[in-house]
């Protein structure tokens, strides 16, 4: 079985004349250590997708299966508590531990994501990309099967995100994560996915799904990512400039 599974799923908000179709019979899966990306023009619905894969809306129409794994979810925001530290915020979603364990978690996963040393700062002391690596810890501490991540390197510096897209790819083959990853960047898309599937304009259904068979790893400038980068780019302008018209 896959880690999720979408069948036929539909989202509609408001009711009437009103409404608003964002989600219009997608259908997709993704396996247990698959590394899934989303793209598509802004307010097709990948957002929406996410929340209802996380159980924090529900489908107007169809079915979403995840045979009752964990799901993390990490945002575009790392949204840490600003009077809290570091191990503060990672001990969140560790509640169910006593307070030693949570500790002794919460520094082992500081080190995995290479914050060790900046157990006891506060976010206001931190880079962004170092924010993001404290948003990473805490959702891994939920000891997650899949993670959702919605933009997550958006806001930062292409060598900043560089260095997460790293991080990020040496974890989710440690830990066979299945992967559902929301982009705007093509090359991102390229660089980090096992698939890339993109959406048609509102309402948002699959339009083209692409495996990415180039070799890890793999670097956003290459020529080889920025080839298949570009074909998807094409098929994205075009989908775009349909919906305009």
């Amino acid at each position: 079985m896959p880690a999720v599974r979408l069948d036929a799923v539909s989202k509609v908000y408001g009711r009437g004349a009103t409404s608003l179709l964002a989600l219009d019979q997608v259908s997709l899966s993704a396996s247990q250590g698959e590394f899934v990306c989303l793209l598509g023009a802004s307010g097709c619905g990948k957002s929406t997708m996410l929340n209802l894969v996380a159980g924090l809306d529900r489908p107007t129409a169809g079915t979403i299966e995840t045979g009752g794994k964990q799901i993390a979810m990490m945002f575009q925001e790392p949204a840490l508590f600003p009077w809290l530290t570091v191990t503060g915020n990672v001990e969140l979603a560790l509640r169910k531990l006593d307070r030693k364990k949570r500790k002794e978690r919460a520094a082992e996963l500081l080190d995995v994501v290479h914050l060790g040393g900046f157990a006891k700062k506060r976010p206001h002391e931190l880079s962004g990309g170092m924010r993001q690596r404290v948003s990473l810890a805490r959702a891994l501490a939920q000891e997650a099967d899949i993670l959702l991540m919605d933009e997550p390197f958006g806001a930062l510096d292409a060598m900043t995100r560089d260095l997460l897209h790293d991080e990020l790819e040496r974890i989710w083959r440690e830990r066979n994560l299945a992967i559902l990853f929301v982009t705007h960047n093509v090359r991102e898309a390229v660089r980090l996915g096992d698939r890339v599937v993109l959406l048609s304009s509102r309402p948002g259904t699959v339009i083209e799904d692409y495996t990415v068979e180039l070799e890890r790893p793999r670097r956003t400038e290459s020529a080889e990512v920025a080839k298949l980068a570009g074909e998807i780019t094409v098929r994205l302008k075009e989908e775009v400039s349909r919906h305009g018209r």
